[in-house]
């Protein structure tokens, strides 16, 4: 298997939509789902044992640099919700994809990417590769599968 065929870690976690992030309409509000899309990523970055505190303990930054959401369908109160996070680049930055479903349906309410890049805090200088230790990381997680 070469290094490109291994898989990549990915996970799916379910919400119900609280009455906090709806509106008048009992919709959510759109700036709502970026914390969904940051629930769903701290639980990918548990998955390969490299999360923000560990981050910040190997003296790295991860500031998300760019990111995108496609709203496809509106999201209610107390809507029962799926997100998946993929990673789907690491090498020199980490990219993750997000789809968000209806948990019940499975039908396809939004996607969106983000993208994160690697800064020393020593020097606040980012880095043009990811630092070993996420690369380690990596591929134990990928040799266990």
């Amino acid at each position: 298997m070469t290094p490109d065929d291994r898989p990549l870690p990915s996970v799916e976690v379910e919400m119900t939509i609280p009455f906090h992030d709806v509106d008048m309409m009992e919709i959510v509000w759109h700036g709502h789902y970026v914390r969904y899309l940051e629930i769903a990523r701290c639980e990918l970055l548990d998955r390969i044992d490299y999360n923000y505190l560990q981050m910040r303990e190997s003296g790295f930054a991860w500031p998300v640099i760019d990111m995108r959401l496609r709203y496809a369908q509106p999201m209610r109160f107390t809507q029962r919700i799926a997100i998946e996070a993929r990673l789907t680049e690491w090498e020199h930055r980490l990219k993750v994809d997000y789809t968000i479903r209806d948990a019940v349906s499975r039908q396809r309410l939004t996607r969106a990417w983000s993208v994160q890049v690697a800064v020393d805090m020593a020097t606040r200088e980012m880095c043009l590769g990811s630092p070993q230790l996420l690369v380690d990381k990596l591929l134990t997680w990928q040799a266990l599968q």
